[in-house]
């Protein structure tokens, strides 16, 4: 148990996704660039029904998440919703692995995959499988669709296991580089001191912290600033016992309400899921999306959705907090839906305003991609702090550690 809670969180791995028809080999690859047996064969199409996911050590990559996914040319009513799933999982893929049987050659159905994942502006490769059945012949791709051997095109063989590490190495070359991306480190400097409100309630998860919580302690600690960690009630006398104020309060957005009055307006005030939406890329757009709020109709919709699956409690933020303060704060009639984990509707045109938690346990691919839906829709999208933070009426305030962003704020 120690070493899973000292494992690099999901969100923060890299994610490859190995995509292709039934019985072009996508689980033996799997199973061979991973050296394990993560993955179900057989010669029966059709063996993989659903996304399998694996966190691991991936070298020369370092901590991935390995997608295995069904063939994407499934039958009946039961194939198609496991296509529907393998295609969903391409929203949460930073490289995605095209695996084709090099006996059969690309297809029109591979051509369709792979116009799928360019679409997505997904790094790709094309790994040409069974090449011990095809007798050292050439194969041939369509002009014009940026396929280049030797770049994003490899032959492999799952059964020989022959240029595996070649196809590791292929991959690895894929992935982004470091963005150096910090969640409040960058707005520190050595010796710099911040409090961490962090409420010990029913919802608290028993024995530990919160992901967001502890990254942010560690991204403070990687800067050599210092922090203390209280709980909501002691921070006054936490604030009194400083000679020198400290820098920074981050607090449980939940709690934005009582310590907004407890923390000095020359000191600095936000909340960890508002960090976290920095961090995750969405926040500008939830800053605009906040407003809309304050719009809302008797009868109107909002969508909740929670990027973990952790058991709700009787006052769990989402499901009840939250709710009982957007009704509070309109004075509307409000129509409530959530979701979790990795369920997110299709069709969003429904909603006057989605409200979406920090996404600590979604890649920020799939934060991408969640927020990029509601604006194809047209519908507003949020995220807890931000929106707490308005209903309370101290969004700038909660922002000044983003100027670009506090600039822009109404």
């Amino acid at each position: 148990m120690a070493a899973e809670l000292n494992q690099t969180p999901s969100a923060n791995r890299i994610h490859i996704g190995f995509y292709g028809l039934r019985n072009a080999g996508k689980s033996s690859l799997v199973n061979k660039v991973t050296n394990q047996n993560l993955a179900i064969v057989s010669d029966v199409k059709g063996t993989t029904t659903d996304p399998v996911t694996k966190a691991m050590e991936l070298l020369p990559l370092g901590p991935v998440v390995i997608i295995d996914t069904p063939g994407l040319d499934d039958e009946g009513e039961l194939g198609a919703l496991r296509v529907k799933k393998a295609y969903q999982a391409l929203n949460k893929t930073d490289i995605a692995v095209l695996v084709v049987d090099a006996s059969k050659g690309m297809s029109d159905e591979d051509y369709a995959i792979l116009g799928r994942i360019k679409a997505k502006n997904i790094p790709y490769i094309i790994a040409l499988n069974k090449t011990d059945l095809t007798n050292g012949d050439a194969i041939g791709f369509r002009e014009g669709e940026g396929i280049v051997p030797g770049d994003n095109v490899i032959k492999v063989s799952s059964l020989k296991g022959e240029n595996i590490d070649e196809l590791r190495n292929l991959i690895a070359s894929k992935a982004k580089v470091d963005s150096g991306k910090r969640i409040v480190g960058d707005k520190l400097k050595k010796s710099d001191m911040a409090v961490l409100v962090c409420p010990i309630d029913e919802s608290a998860p028993k024995g530990r912290m919160i992901l967001p919580q502890v990254q942010t302690i560690r991204d403070i600690l990687d800067e050599h600033a210092m922090c203390v960690v209280t709980q909501t009630d002691e921070l006054p006398k936490v604030l009194e016992s400083f000679n020198n104020p400290p820098k920074l309060v981050v607090t449980d957005s939940q709690d934005f309400g009582k310590v907004k009055n407890m923390v000095p307006e020359d000191i600095m005030l936000t909340s960890f899921s508002i960090l976290m939406a920095n961090y995750k890329g969405i926040l500008e757009t939830a800053v605009k999306g906040a407003a809309s709020v304050k719009d809302l109709k008797d009868g109107d919709t909002v969508l909740i959705s929670e990027g973990c699956t952790h058991h709700r409690q009787c006052k769990d933020i989402g499901t009840v907090k939250l709710p009982g303060w957007i009704e509070n704060f309109t004075k509307k009639k409000i129509n409530f839906e959530f979701t979790q984990g990795g369920e997110y509707p299709e069709d969003l045109s429904k909603y006057a305003l989605i409200v979406h938690c920090g996404g600590c346990m979604l890649p920020e691919r799939e934060m991408m991609y969640r927020l990029k839906c509601a604006e194809d829709e047209g519908v507003a999208f949020t995220n807890y702090g931000t929106l707490i933070a308005y209903m309370n009426g101290i969004l700038g305030r909660s922002l000044q550690i983003f100027p670009s962003i506090a600039d822009k704020c109404v």
